[in-house]
């Protein structure tokens, strides 16, 4: 992590430093933009805080099987008669089982106590264990179970945040290469255009060359004057859209400096490998991605809803059960005490008789686990599909990239002819633009088709649930 942190903050020093400078220009590489998004963009962060809220819960779930202390104090005095005082200090046990254990003091005087109550000071050591319902589970440890299986499942959550955040960058990411090249383009093709309007007007004056030529080149030249001022527009508010992900360690915004520039290669050279078996990435996905893992615990935290819930079912029968002594040590002389019966012994019986609510609440349980097994399996065929959608996409611009590629080689060789042909005087203006402008609305289509190969490399890592 410190080498990470330390990697960002010599990026964001140079791009502070570059901020202010005219002539120095960096490349900003996909690796280092996608590091830079993943550790400080608002949205990153707050996926980071579904895996904390999950902690918290699962604490707060845990606080159920804290051990308590309570005391009770009551006294009644009147006309000069004290009717009661009682005393009651008590320390609660609860463990995974659903048992309880406590111990107590009880200390109680007056002249009109309760005859069950033990006039004087007393303690007692006990257990409450539940017999039918509460028995395999309750609501305390239902609810630290489904603590535990969110605390899984919002790992799964965050991954599927940063997967889609890791996609949208990705996408603007290579938008924004697009329009520089684009942009690129279009200035080389003016730099070619501009020399040729002039070297037309000095044919046109030394009389090679008719009036129309020159206009007809002017013509050319403003049109790609045109489209080089569009290109600017798009490639600057492509720069902005990238800013939006662009964030500092202080949770503040940082706008790109314009002489940041994107790393073009990909779009230029050789294009990255890409993998193009959808059976393979669909068999190593499924069992990882975070959108059916997230089902899956989601499954097990139903499954575990449905078992408290068929407790509801079941009757109510708890034991109690008491060891009794005189004094403050209830474990004084233990065997004495069971030998002189010195305990208390109780059973609760509640039996609801048409077990409705039980029923109701089990049912709906029931309802909601098969809902989301069907939706887990929709869910499975819909990410094989897509999976296999995008892979599909990623080979069709694989094979449309080789096609225009030679096709624009193609149309280059037209044009380097047909640009001799015009020096030498065999050809007209007209035909060469024709050339010239098929080249370029080829070299556009090129630098197109080239992104879109490089988003669906993304897509397809996303499809399968891992570009986070």
């Amino acid at each position: 992590m410190r080498s990470v942190a330390a990697l960002l903050f010599i990026l964001f020093s140079n791009l502070v430093t570059l901020a202010n400078s005219d002539t120095t220009s960096h490349v900003l590489t996909l690796p280092e933009f996608l590091e830079t998004v993943r550790n400080y963009h608002p949205v990153a962060k707050q996926a980071s805080l579904i895996i904390e809220n999950a902690k918290a819960e699962l604490r707060a779930a845990r606080g159920n099987f804290d051990p308590t202390i309570t005391a009770s104090f009551d006294k009644k005095k009147f006309s000069g008669e004290q009717y009661y005082q009682y005393w009651n200090p008590e320390i609660r046990v609860p463990t995974w089982y659903g048992i309880e254990v406590y111990t107590g003091l009880e200390e109680i005087y007056g002249t009109r106590v309760n005859p069950e109550n033990t006039i004087g000071q007393t303690s007692y050591a006990g257990i409450s264990v539940p017999l039918l319902r509460n028995l395999v589970i309750d609501r305390r440890r239902a609810v630290l179970q489904q603590a535990r299986v969110y605390r899984e499942q919002s790992a799964a959550e965050q991954r599927i945040e940063l997967n889609d955040l890791m996609l949208e960058a990705v996408n603007t990411y290579w938008h924004w290469a697009q329009t520089f090249q684009q942009l690129q383009v279009i200035t080389r093709i003016i730099d070619v255009n501009t020399e040729r309007y002039k070297l037309v007007k000095l044919g046109f004056r030394q009389g090679d060359r008719p009036a129309i030529d020159t206009v007809e080149a002017l013509a050319q030249l403003q049109s790609f004057q045109y489209m080089q001022n569009q290109a600017k527009i798009d490639y600057l508010n492509a720069g902005l859209a990238l800013s939006n992900y662009l964030w500092l360690s202080n949770d503040s915004a940082y706008d790109l400096p314009g002489n940041v520039l994107p790393d073009t290669i990909p779009l230029t050279e050789q294009l990255p490998p890409a993998s193009f078996n959808a059976d393979s990435i669909v068999s190593q996905a499924l069992p990882a991605h975070p959108v059916l893992q997230s089902y899956g615990f989601k499954l097990q935290w139903l499954g575990i809803d449905k078992k408290y819930k068929f407790q509801s079912m079941l009757p109510y029968v708890n034991l109690k059960a008491n060891l009794l002594n005189k004094g403050y040590n209830a474990f004084k002389e233990i065997n004495n005490a069971f030998l002189q019966n010195n305990h208390a012994i109780g059973l609760n019986i509640v039996v609801p008789l048409r077990i409705s609510e039980g029923r109701g609440n089990y049912q709906k349980a029931t309802i909601k686990l098969r809902n989301t097994e069907l939706e887990y399996s929709n869910k499975t065929r819909e990410v094989e599909n897509k999976i296999r959608m995008n892979v599909n996409k990623l080979a069709g611009y694989s094979e449309q990239v080789s096609i225009y590629q030679a096709a624009f080689r193609n149309y280059e060789t037209l044009l380097r002819g047909e640009d001799t042909r015009f020096r030498i005087g065999e050809s007209s203006l007209f035909i060469l633009n024709s050339r010239e402008n098929k080249v370029l609305e080829t070299k556009q289509k090129l630098i197109e088709l080239r992104t879109s190969y490089l988003k669906s490399i993304a897509a397809v890592d996303w499809a399968a649930g891992r570009l986070f």
